[in-house]
């Protein structure tokens, strides 16, 4: 009779050496992320506890040092000097991108499908304006509101801020509607739709990716703009900007109360990014595929 012996089992094999390029690459990675997280949160995490400091607390060599005595007088301080700036800016921006995106939405249409002679030559020209530096045309821009007679305040800052976003929202729709297949736009034209039913019926209910983008990328511009408010406005009807600015100058001594105002200042701008921020990078992947 004969024996077997029993064999024995096999070595597991070792990891490669690609897998191990691969885990220390993502280490890499995810440490690489980790470094420009913390860098990018300094500054906020600066602003945030020097905002509940004392003005005898806030000294700048505590400044990386929690408060010692927690106080929110400054944000009522803030809150009492910007509120009615921050109301006069939310009248401004939400015109302001509404009307431009709208403009730059027929715009994009016009020129994206409907090939005129010179349509080509026009969109530059559009385009050319997004090249233009801002501190170039202020002083002719001053000169010519003064010439035509537009009061410093809100309504001037919304056709400023209407006029300089219709080239950035016209290129944006425009590379949208490129990618709108054409049998859609003429399959409206055999029911009979002209141009404008065409935009109406078929093309503006599928545009609302691009709205996102146009509306979120007009409204954070035209709130953190401050060279316009400079020129067209001023402390007593002017956006939050300059109000902000101001704050800065009235206190130079309180700077928790110049931090809270900061904060103030940029929570809408960050509220929209955090609620609208995955349709804002969705609706610039929109266009990105034609067909």
């Amino acid at each position: 009779m004969t024996t077997t012996t029993p064999s024995k089992p096999a070595a597991p094999p070792a990891p490669s050496r690609r897998s191990n390029r691969f885990s220390l690459g993502r280490t890499l990675k995810y440490a690489f992320l980790l470094a420009s997280l913390v860098l990018v949160l300094i500054p906020v995490y600066v602003i945030i506890i020097t905002s509940f400091k004392g003005i005898t607390d806030a000294d700048p060599s505590r400044t990386w040092s929690l408060p010692q005595e927690w106080t929110f007088e400054n944000w009522s301080l803030a809150w009492e000097a910007l509120r009615a700036p921050i109301m006069r800016t939310i009248a401004m921006v939400v015109p302001s991108a509404l009307i431009s995106a709208m403009l730059g939405s027929m715009n994009g249409f016009v020129l994206s499908r409907w090939r005129f002679p010179g349509a080509n030559m026009v969109f530059t020209l559009i385009l050319f304006g997004m090249f233009i530096p801002y501190q170039a045309v202020m002083i002719p821009l001053l000169r010519t509101v003064q010439a035509v007679g537009l009061p410093p305040g809100i309504p001037t800052l919304i056709l400023a801020h209407v006029v300089f976003g219709i080239p950035i929202t016209t290129l944006i729709f425009r590379n949208y509607y490129e990618s709108v297949p054409m049998e859609l736009i003429e399959a409206s034209r055999i029911d009979g739709a002209g141009l404008l039913r065409t935009y109406a019926s078929v093309v503006l209910p599928i545009s609302i990716p691009s709205f996102v983008v146009v509306i979120i990328w007009q409204f954070t511009s035209a709130w953190n703009d401050f060279l316009f408010a400079l020129f067209l406005s001023s402390t007593q009807n002017g956006p939050v900007t300059l109000a902000l600015q101001n704050l800065g100058a009235s206190m130079l001594t309180n700077y928790p109360a110049q931090m809270a105002g900061a904060v103030l200042a940029s929570l809408p701008t960050l509220l929209v990014y955090i609620l609208l921020g995955r349709y804002f990078v969705g609706g610039l992947m929109a266009g990105s595929v034609k067909g």
